[in-house]
């Protein structure tokens, strides 16, 4: 099968899919013929499936994809500016949670949602593990506090500027300030030499942090876990990601014990207008 190919029936001859291809790998001459591949156009296609998506009469199938595998953009669903302007302002990052886990289903839900976030070159280079055991999650939280102890050793300085001897005192009394009590926690992985893959992770991990609270879920990224993750053979060890592998983000995840009722102030947009 040829790269993508084209309906003549239903082609309206419009030129948008050759205008919205990201690598320009479509040729519309003109309005008697339909669109075809470039020379090399399979070399240089990175599968977004932009063409597939964009055109209004479904007349572009491509190799990986056509029109009926895809699911129709509901209008109705579309979030308006305020309902998207509460969603950003009201979200918190949430330090305590109840005492009850998140079905499965739903996490599974929220990570095939994440799938989506934009990537370099659609690479999608994002691999997901969920820590979603009690056990799990206490034994590396542990993990983590070995780790902080051995930063406060050896430069308390910049520990203390962290409140890394809190985190530890907390944890001696019973308190977990690493993962905050969190019933489960989503950790974000990829290729250490993919070059996508450090902001890919990221964008994806903030997908998921919205798209949680469309189920009354709270998040809350893990700071001190993810710098422990580079810095700690043995929470490397621990965590047993694929060869060449590494975190490049992770977050708590479950349902907030108490809820948000303002939404609180923040500095003003610093812009330069160019």
């Amino acid at each position: 099968m040829s790269l993508f190919t084209v309906d003549p029936e239903k082609c309206k001859r419009d030129g948008i899919c050759a205008d919205t291809c990201p690598p320009g790998i479509i040729n519309f001459e003109n309005k008697d013929s339909t669109p075809v591949p470039v020379a090399g156009a399979e070399v240089s296609c990175i599968f977004c499936g932009h063409c597939v998506a964009v055109c209004p009469q479904g007349a572009l199938s491509h190799k990986a994809m056509s029109p009926e595998d895809c699911q129709p953009i509901e209008k109705g669903l579309r979030l308006t500016p305020a309902q998207a302007r509460q969603l950003f302002r009201a979200r918190r990052s949430i330090r305590v949670y109840q005492d009850r886990p998140v079905p499965r289903d739903i996490l599974n839900g929220l990570i095939r949602t994440a799938t989506y976030a934009p990537s370099g070159h659609n690479v999608q280079p994002t691999h997901w593990m969920v820590l979603y055991g009690s056990d799990e999650v206490r034994r590396l939280s542990d993990l983590t506090v070995a780790y902080l102890r051995i930063v406060l050793e050896e430069n308390p300085g910049f520990a203390k500027a962290l409140h890394v001897p809190e985190v530890i005192a907390a944890w001696e009394a019973g308190h977990d300030h690493v993962f905050r009590g969190a019933p489960h926690v989503v950790l974000c992985h990829a290729p250490a030499d993919e070059r996508t893959a450090p902001m890919g992770c990221v964008i994806a991990l903030t997908y998921l942090e919205l798209a949680a609270a469309a189920h009354g879920l709270g998040t809350c990224w893990t700071g001190y876990f993810n710098d422990a993750t580079e810095k700690y053979p043995p929470l490397k060890e621990a965590l047993r990601l694929p060869e060449g592998h590494k975190n490049f983000g992770a977050m708590t995840i479950g349902y907030p014990k108490y809820r948000y009722r303002l939404v609180p102030l923040r500095n003003a947009p610093r812009i330069n207008w160019r």
